[in-house]
């Protein structure tokens, strides 16, 4: 894996979806091959499985059955469209990860931790994060956002307890790995929180690699 790959977490409405898009266009800006993408979903064949997962229906999705259309859109995510990228020595910038997994199907379902971490390794394979950005916020702000800005998914339908141990998961998740994910505090401006976004992007030694080597190549290039 030669490019950078970096994830955004968090609960329902911490704002993800808007700082990766403004963070997308500053890397543009800057040079880079950046690719956006999201879970579940990012190529045909997971969005159509986001679609089994999130859609309102009246048939419950048992907990395991979730799980693994997760992980299974996950493989396909990765094999099909992550590697490739980051064999290209592309930016990779995904909307949720495993680290979602881990919040929602682990603390939120309560499906196995362990038997979630196995399949989390062997569905992202060599694409692991080489940074997570996590938006927090108390739980009921997030739902108050999500639901203002009309989102209404499978998983606005949970009790907010539901919400509220992901939020703890996903902090503890924070706590396990700190050279991996980065705390952000999601009750700020828009403007403020890209800004800290821009600057620790900005200081990771990766992406001043990719940017020498950007350089290389063109000086190779034959004009």
């Amino acid at each position: 894996m030669s490019g950078l790959f970096i994830t955004f977490e968090g609960i329902e409405g911490c704002g993800k979806s808007t700082q990766i898009k403004l963070l997308a266009d500053f890397l543009t800006e800057l040079g880079h091959d950046v690719v956006l993408t999201r879970e579940p979903g990012g190529t045909p064949l997971a969005e159509a499985m986001r679609n089994l997962l999130l859609d309102r229906r009246d048939e419950a999705v048992a907990p395991l059955a979730e799980l693994l259309l997760y992980e299974a859109a996950r493989a396909q995510h990765v094999n099909t469209l992550i590697l490739p990228a980051l064999a290209r020595d592309a930016v990779v910038l995904c909307d949720r990860f495993a680290d979602s997994t881990t919040a929602y199907q682990g603390a939120g379902r309560h499906l196995a931790e362990d038997f979630i971490a196995l399949l989390n390794r062997l569905t992202a394979g060599a694409a692991w994060p080489n940074r997570t950005f996590l938006l927090d916020l108390p739980a009921e702000d997030g739902l108050q956002r999500a639901h203002a800005r009309g989102s209404d998914d499978r998983m606005m339908t949970e009790a907010i307890a539901f919400h509220q141990r992901i939020r703890t998961e996903f902090l503890d998740i924070a706590r396990r790995d700190p050279k991996r994910v980065t705390v952000i505090d999601g009750n700020r401006p828009v403007e403020t929180i890209q800004q800290e976004l821009r600057q620790q992007v900005a200081a990771m030694p990766q992406l001043r690699q990719l940017a020498q080597a950007r350089k290389k190549r063109a000086k190779r290039t034959p004009s």
